[in-house]
């Protein structure tokens, strides 16, 4: 692929797979590496998994599937744009959800809650143990067997998870980094002290693109605000008065798509700025060089940032700490506790697959094995299980 550029990831300089494998041409061992994802069994469940909202509120709100493919489109154009590795950057971009909840990021912090004592729960180290572990469709292998620069890009995405000396950063600072990361790694060290390369810098940002503009359009359809309370809005007002003036009798739904893509258009035209600024300093000269620049290569501006930094104060304000929004989400929360602590209770009402090896009195491993059985279910098989071991509409309506 010569229209690489020099600092891309360059499939034929892979650092391969746990498990070596025949090269299977006409695809890429990235392209593989996407397909796997995309046949994966965690992959299809997004399907009935929520961003925000229940998946009974509605069929046009947003899920964990249809976020994924938004967030892959634009990382993908950005990819093309910059000159970087397409395949690559889709699978990373596609599987950046696998390892969350039910009920959205609800469901995530009652489970690190209940998991508090067994090493928590954390949606980056459970997309690693699916893809690692959980996965079991191939002969020769448990998990999706994807190449190193995958892996590396799905756990380290948004920055370096470790300092030079091995101490947790960012949001792992202060629990330590999960078991599953550092038991990988181990094994397939995946340089945890640096960053990622350029492809999953873009999918990550592609992530903040895609959800911060497409809430715009969920919070809209639901209620939660109203399209004059975004007037003030840095970059979304102005886009939205550029709507209102070119076409001023549009009814509302066309005036907050063509405003949400006006916004997706300024924020990704950003990127392209600033990664080209970014990379003329640098001056990275291979994948490696990235890695070891000792700060991300794709970002916003400055401008963008802050832009990007109201928007979401805005978002939390309005949608995701909205009353009707914390109320279904705090039911959400008690489903996966109930669910939860039935199953530490009598490890029959787990699937038989589901508990061979791992025996009741070993407590922490045996809650992992709940945690991975609770943390896979759609939200419709979640209310569905609940409702079969209670007898109670599992919203609680």
């Amino acid at each position: 692929m010569s229209h690489l550029q020099p600092y891309a990831c360059h499939v034929a300089r892979s650092r391969g797979r746990l498990v070596p494998e025949q090269a299977a041409p006409p695809r890429t061992d990235f392209a593989r590496d996407r397909d796997r994802i995309i046949h994966s069994a965690a992959f299809r469940r997004l399907k009935h998994k929520t961003q925000v909202f229940v998946y009974h509120e509605g069929d046009h709100y947003r899920t964990r599937l249809t976020h994924s493919i938004e967030v892959a489109q634009i990382a993908r154009a950005i990819a093309r744009a910059l000159g970087l590795d397409e395949d690559l950057t889709e699978a990373l971009a596609l599987a950046h959800d696998l390892g969350h909840t039910p009920f959205g990021h609800a469901g995530e912090r009652e489970l690190d809650a209940l998991m508090s004592d067994h090493g928590g729960f954390d949606h980056n180290a459970q997309a690693l143990r699916i893809v690692t572990r959980l996965e079991r469709r191939y002969a020769a292998f448990d998990g999706l067997n994807l190449t190193w620069e995958t892996l590396e890009g799905l756990v380290k995405h948004n920055g370096p998870l470790t300092d030079a000396e091995g101490h947790a950063l960012g949001h792992y600072r202060e629990k330590g980094l999960p078991a599953a990361i550092i038991e990988y790694a181990e094994v397939h060290d995946l340089g945890l002290a640096q960053h990622a390369s350029a492809e999953a810098q873009v999918a990550a940002i592609s992530d903040d693109i895609a959800y911060n503009a497409h809430d715009i359009d969920d919070g809209l359809r639901a209620g939660l605000f109203k399209i004059i309370d975004l007037g003030d809005i840095p970059l979304v007002g102005e886009a939205l008065g550029q709507v209102l003036k070119a076409y001023p009798n549009l009814e509302q739904g066309r005036i907050v798509h063509e405003t949400v893509r006006r916004v997706i258009s300024a924020m990704v035209n950003d990127v392209l700025a600033t990664s080209r600024k970014n990379a003329k300093r640098i001056a990275p000269r291979s994948a490696e060089d990235v890695r070891a620049a000792g700060e991300p290569i794709v970002t916003f501006s400055a401008q963008m940032k802050e832009n990007n930094r109201v928007l979401q104060r805005f978002l939390t304000q309005s949608m995701y700490r909205h009353e009707r929004v914390m109320d279904i989400m705090a039911r959400a929360q008690r489903v996966i506790r109930d669910l939860f602590n039935a199953y530490m209770n009598d490890e029959k009402l787990l699937p038989k697959d589901w508990r061979d090896d791992a025996p009741i009195s070993d407590q922490s491993r045996y809650a992992r094995q709940v945690c991975d059985f609770l943390a896979g279910m759609t939200d419709r098989f979640a209310l569905d299980q609940h409702k079969r071991l209670f007898d109670l509409d599992p919203l609680f309506r």
